[in-house]
């Protein structure tokens, strides 16, 4: 099941209740909210009014929930992350170093690919032309030994910013 990422950006209190996390808004005409906590995968605190009980940090980690705390620029400076939980996490980063250079050479390709399309489909939208685009994207190489995608981006930020 996908998680959910919750995002405040106002004053609140959120505190927990019947493993459900309740979210009151003091300052606003918001009605108050409860979630399930174990349908959360990552909270965002964006606004330094934010109150949180220790109870609710605490069963957000023991549901391997990611606290991301924001400054007043509203710029992730911290993140909390449940300790116990992250045999996980260091099983993927064990599987990636140890991965192959061939394979690491192909997702590379993978990810070259994926990002020129999307570029060019962010261009489409925008009614360029994105003929040069879909061509280097056609032809990333394992490992992308011809740097299609510097050429990709010199194009795609050109085209992005050709009115300025």
């Amino acid at each position: 099941m996908i998680k959910r990422t919750l995002y405040f950006g106002t004053p609140a209190y959120l505190s927990s209740q019947h493993e459900q996390l309740s979210v009151k808004f003091p300052d606003i005409e918001k009605e108050d909210a409860t979630i399930p906590i174990e349908d959360i995968g990552i909270v965002i605190l964006d606004n330094p009014q934010i109150t949180m009980t220790q109870t609710v940090v605490t069963k957000f980690l023991e549901n391997n929930v990611a606290i991301i705390h924001c400054n007043n620029s509203h710029l992730p400076i911290g993140l909390v992350l449940n300790l116990d939980g992250n045999t996980l996490q260091s099983q993927k980063f064990k599987v990636q170093i140890e991965a192959t250079a061939s394979l690491k050479r192909q997702l590379w390709q993978q990810t070259v690919e994926a990002k020129i399309k999307n570029q060019a489909e962010l261009l489409r939208l925008l009614g360029k032309d994105t003929k040069k685009l879909d061509y280097l994207s056609e032809r990333v190489k394992s490992g992308d030994t011809n740097n299609n995608e510097a050429q990709a981006a010199v194009i795609y930020w050109g085209m992005i910013f050709a009115d300025y």
